[in-house]
């Protein structure tokens, strides 16, 4: 993925965690947003009687699992710079059919036949999107339209078809492996790259349709999911220098 990746700080286990904070890798777990999380660990903070701000490197949808990159107290402050890091994901895009979405969150819709499709022409077509796009966030996304959020707008059935567009760059789309409907992928992409935008317009492109099945998050910059604890294991490393302390 990284030649010589950087390995960053894990909480060793009954670590204190002091005013100057910490970064904190987390395996997302599914359906979680990154919210969730963050929420989640700020009040196992106040329950160990640490009370800190917690925030979040990077949205993480609720259907992804994988890196999340959390800062507490006095590291909230570099969390803007964090945010501009690079993104290495692997997942699954299924071809043949669609989703208002462009993800599992909501029904398929318009199925059609993969079984012309070979392995050239979809390894040939990931090849050619390697390079800087004008990308809109989905309807069904957390970006913002006139003070609201889009997915809010989506659940009401509401579509802002001047939804504003924004540079992307895709320096790696590799397909791994192919099972139609089923293609596999790694892609290494920029700041505010839409996966799910990236999985439907490569199935229109292919002129079947397209959604991304499953996603996970392999990176952040130099930041790797080898690195990252699981929700219950940050849970309880946080508490466990209050555990023992209630014990004594």
């Amino acid at each position: 993925m990284y030649s010589n990746p950087v390995q960053f700080m894990n909480i060793p286990s009954g670590a204190p965690l002091g005013d100057e904070g910490q970064f904190l890798l987390i395996d997302k777990p599914l359906d979680w947003t990154s919210f969730d999380v963050v929420a989640k660990i700020r009040n196992t903070y106040k329950q160990s009687g640490r009370k800190c701000k917690v925030g979040h490197c990077g949205t993480l949808d609720p259907k992804a699992t994988g890196l999340l990159l959390l800062a507490s107290g006095k590291k909230t402050k570099e969390i803007s710079g964090l945010e501009l890091l690079d993104k290495v994901y692997d997942g699954t895009i299924k071809l043949g059919v669609k989703t208002e979405s462009h993800d599992t969150e909501t029904e398929e819709y318009a199925r059609c036949s993969v079984d012309h499709l070979t392995e050239t022409q979809i390894i040939a077509l990931a090849a050619a999107f390697v390079g800087s796009h004008l990308q809109q966030p989905p309807m069904h996304s957390a970006a913002w339209h006139n003070g609201k959020r889009l997915y809010a707008l989506a659940r009401k059935g509401e579509v802002v078809r001047e939804r504003k567009a924004k540079e992307i760059v895709i320096h790696r789309f590799e397909v791994t492996r192919i099972e139609l409907p089923i293609v596999h992928f790694i892609l290494h992409v920029s700041k505010g790259a839409y996966i799910r935008v990236i999985a439907h317009e490569f199935g229109e492109a292919l002129g079947v349709g397209g959604y991304l099945a499953t996603l996970r998050r392999v990176a952040i910059g130099p930041y790797e999911l080898s690195s990252a604890r699981t929700l219950p294991e940050m849970i309880g490393e946080i508490l466990q220098p209050h555990a023992s302390t209630t014990a004594s």
